[in-house]
């Protein structure tokens, strides 16, 4: 037997049959539980110019109503 037929011999051996799906499951998992995360780090954002509302009309009025100083 020659060299380049044990490496195939060898290789058949070691071949691993199992589901794919099944092992790089956790990959879409994690995935899907950091976007979930970064999901509600956005969703945490929402609404807080008006949670300030009051800090923000004192400020108008104390530098003028563009808001910018401009």
């Amino acid at each position: 037997m020659n060299l380049v037929a044990q490496i195939a011999m060898a290789a058949a051996e070691a071949e691993h049959h199992g589901n794919v799906a099944a092992e790089t499951l956790i990959f879409g998992l994690l995935a899907a539980g950091a976007f979930a995360l970064l999901a509600l780090v956005t969703l945490s954002y929402r609404n807080v110019a008006n949670r300030h509302s009051a800090k923000a009309e004192a400020y108008a009025e104390k530098h003028g109503r563009d808001g910018h100083g401009h």
